[in-house]
């Protein structure tokens, strides 16, 4: 599963929250999404002091990367599942 669509468009910190809040939605069970959106706003809340913008564009990076993989592990498990 590729990234959502407008990934390639996140430039700032509150792009990114509303980006990963959507692939939370993409998940499939409401367990899940739960757990991820509240591991999404402490991840904000934990970051909400940096003003570097070259760690800034680090963080963004690697988050929008966490989620394809994430989103990925879970279309996988779905796929071995609904099959197995």
């Amino acid at each position: 599963m590729a990234p959502l669509p407008g990934a390639e468009l996140v430039q700032r910190p509150l792009q990114l929250y509303r980006y990963l809040l959507r692939c939370c939605r993409q998940l499939p069970t409401k367990g899940i999404q739960e757990h991820y959106k509240h591991a999404v706003r402490q991840s904000f809340r934990v970051h909400s002091d940096e003003d570097n913008p070259e760690r800034i564009q680090q963080i963004i990076k690697r988050a929008i990367e966490d989620a394809d993989w994430i989103l990925n592990k879970v279309s996988g498990w779905l796929a071995s599942t609904e099959w197995g």
